[in-house]
């Protein structure tokens, strides 16, 4: 499926298009232009928001089929169903690690920065209006709930719902039946390879819109929250944006160093999805670039369709610090005592909350609140602290969580034998694009 998506990338390249043509220099020039208005138009800034939320709304439309024909092409090509169970459980052995380093880093670092020790919060002086729908959802969040809702109503529901889980849970069983069929099931294997490509060539017409996008969301975030978020809250931010850099580069690095691959030429090659992440606060918006991204850096098309949609739902390693630092940083904020057992215990919690948000509209908020309630002795009205500045936070953690499931989809093929390494290393270097462009 990733020839032919290769091959007009190379086409592409080979016309030497001018600097100013390229997604990532559009991107970086709209956000700036988004921050530049929200800042001395606030606002007019935060008009633009119906721009962001258009471009993630026209995204996710897409997310639902395309993992659908990428995953069940993925598995009827293995054609081992045991094959398919054992890529399974090395991504959720790999992911349930990450995670829990990831909380471990989170709480350890929140400890030491101490952001909100001296807030001395009274809690009784929050109004709990501007957090009740979210509190709402907290219900949905659980161990047994996120089990359960694994399984779809109906086979189309997943679909309409855009649910990523219940859509690979549908994908996974077709490709099964599709290795059952035989040859007998080989046209309707190419009949949704084709369907695939229609759906990646939407992706790339959609894509152009990319920067209004990011422009929107951008100018909206400036325009709303300004400098004022930044300074009221200005320390938890700093301490965030500080944890997810080390995440990324003392645990996310060393893990790209023992596989041969280098993370900063990765971090390049995906900086368009980064980027596009940053500014929308999305991470789905690049889930089908992703896809694509992986494929042609050499990872085979039956290990990406399966990694990347369940890293989404199992592998957010920006979410769990988030988590950790959100809610320690709350304790301190109210005064409320933490000591080291009843930290254990909400990481314990958080293990599991983490993990039973998918598909929930404002996930790491609601997951934030739901753990508060589950632990019991941080106030969970206490939430309220951190809305005003949780989409400044989410420009932090869905970056992060990017990373993470790019560099868990290579871990994955290579413990699988199913990297292809010369590519890897052509693409990363930019040597597969100079070919194109010389031929």
């Amino acid at each position: 499926m990733v020839d032919m998506v290769r091959t007009a990338e190379l086409k592409a390249a080979s016309t030497r298009r001018p600097w100013y043509s390229q997604l990532w220099i559009q991107v970086l020039i709209a956000m700036a232009i988004g921050i530049f208005l929200g800042w001395f138009r606030p606002d007019t800034g935060a008009q633009m928001q119906p721009l962001g939320d258009a471009f993630i709304k026209v995204i996710r439309m897409l997310i639902a089929p395309l993992i659908f024909c990428t995953v069940v092409h993925g598995v009827a090509h293995m054609a081992d169903m045991a094959r398919v169970g054992r890529v399974a459980i090395k991504a959720l052995v790999y992911f349930e690690v990450l995670t829990t380093i990831a909380l471990v880093i989170g709480l350890t670092a929140v400890n030491i920065l101490q952001p909100g020790a001296g807030m001395n919060v009274d809690v009784s002086q929050i109004n709990p209006s501007a957090v009740e729908p979210y509190l709402k959802q907290t219900q949905a969040v659980g161990l047994v709930a996120f089990l359960t809702n694994i399984i779809p109503n109906t086979f189309v529901g997943a679909f309409a719902e855009g649910n990523i889980l219940q859509v690979l849970f549908i994908s996974i069983l077709s490709g099964f039946a599709l290795i059952g069929l035989g040859e007998r099931g080989r046209p309707l294997t190419d009949l949704i390879d084709r369907a695939a490509h229609m759906i990646f060539g939407i992706v790339n017409i959609v894509m152009w819109a990319a920067p209004l996008g990011a422009f929107g969301a951008i100018a909206f975030t400036v325009g709303k929250f300004g400098i004022g978020s930044l300074a009221s809250l200005g320390k938890l931010l700093f301490g965030f944006y500080l944890t997810c850099l080390i995440f990324v580069f003392a645990v996310l690095w060393p893990i790209c160093a023992f596989i041969g691959v280098s993370l900063p030429k990765l971090l390049r090659y995906i900086s368009e999805e980064l980027l596009i992440c940053f500014a929308t606060t999305s991470s789905e918006t690049v889930l089908p670039r992703m896809l694509t991204k992986m494929q042609k850096a050499g990872a085979d098309e039956s290990v990406v369709g399966l990694v990347i949609p369940t890293g989404y739902s199992f592998n957010l390693d920006g979410t769990c610090l988030y988590l950790a630092t959100a809610a320690v940083f709350l304790a301190q904020a109210t005064n409320t005592p933490m000591n080291i057992e009843q930290q254990i215990g909400l990481l314990l919690i958080l293990l599991a909350t983490s993990k039973g948000a998918a598909g929930i509209a404002g996930a790491a908020f609601v997951v934030l609140a739901a753990t508060l309630s589950a632990h019991g002795s941080i106030p969970v009205q206490s939430v309220a602290l951190v809305l005003g500045i949780h989409r400044l936070m989410s420009q932090g953690l869905t970056p992060t969580n990017l990373v993470g499931n790019a560099v868990a989809t290579l871990v994955i093929a290579k413990w699988e034998n199913a990297l292809d390494e010369t590519q890897l290393h052509a693409v990363l270097d930019g040597q597969e694009t100079a070919r194109a462009a010389a031929a």
